[in-house]
């Protein structure tokens, strides 16, 4: 389990990334929910929490390519492999991502 920041300083539509290794996107959807990906598109070596984020989508930074935060799918070429969703919970107004979640499969 990573402690990734406070609640309250992760803005609704925003992300920050967590220089772990891999390195993770977290999202705070404008809904409020919470997401966790790896970092890295698949298809470039692109930071994918500097990509947009529209609802639970995130379009990458460099290509468009976009991946879907539930599932970790690709939704549009050019990316056609998806990337490792993570498990996120906030305890005492702390997020945190639990590592391990398998390529591809809902956080």
């Amino acid at each position: 389990m990573i402690p990734v920041c406070r609640l309250d300083d992760l803005p609704e539509g925003e992300s920050v990334r967590v220089a772990s290794t891999p390195p993770i996107a977290v999202f705070r959807t404008e809904d409020g929910e919470l997401y966790a990906i790896d970092d890295t598109c698949t298809h470039q070596d692109a930071s994918l929490s500097e990509g947009w984020l529209e609802g639970c989508l995130v379009e990458c930074p460099l290509h468009a390519a976009s991946f879907d935060l539930r599932t970790g799918e690709p939704t549009c070429l050019p990316a056609r492999r998806p990337v490792r969703t993570h498990r996120v919970t906030v305890e005492d107004g702390v997020v945190h991502v639990h590592l391990g979640v398998e390529e591809g499969t809902a956080a």
